[in-house]
């Protein structure tokens, strides 16, 4: 499987990265939150092992570990009055906190 990114997310994406085209979004699993783990994200050029998707010249870069907790997923970028920023549907989270940004597998 893979992460697929909605026309959202690369439109979002490509404005990020614009004068930088070898970097991507990278999206990491780390330890933390009230449920027990929490994304990051930040803009980064790819590294030896890490898993790369793109659509349309946007990449998302993924390191194995957190690929484990992210296979499935779909990035999605909202700009709305009550919500501003990407989203992650992810499949594989079993719970997730009230704030929203923290979850279990």
């Amino acid at each position: 499987m893979a992460i697929e990114l909605t026309d959202g997310a690369v439109f979002r994406i490509l404005n990020l990265t614009g004068s930088e085209p070898a970097k991507g979004l990278r999206v990491k699993v780390v330890g933390g939150g009230c449920s027990g783990l929490q994304y990051k994200m930040d803009i980064d050029a790819p590294k030896k092992g890490d898993k790369v998707f793109e659509k349309d010249g946007a990449r998302v870069v993924v390191d194995r570990k957190s690929f484990l907790y992210l296979n499935g997923t779909v990035l999605d970028f909202e700009d709305s009055l009550m919500n501003t920023g990407f989203t992650l549907n992810n499949p594989n989270v079993k719970r997730s906190c009230g704030c929203g940004q923290s979850f279990s597998v």
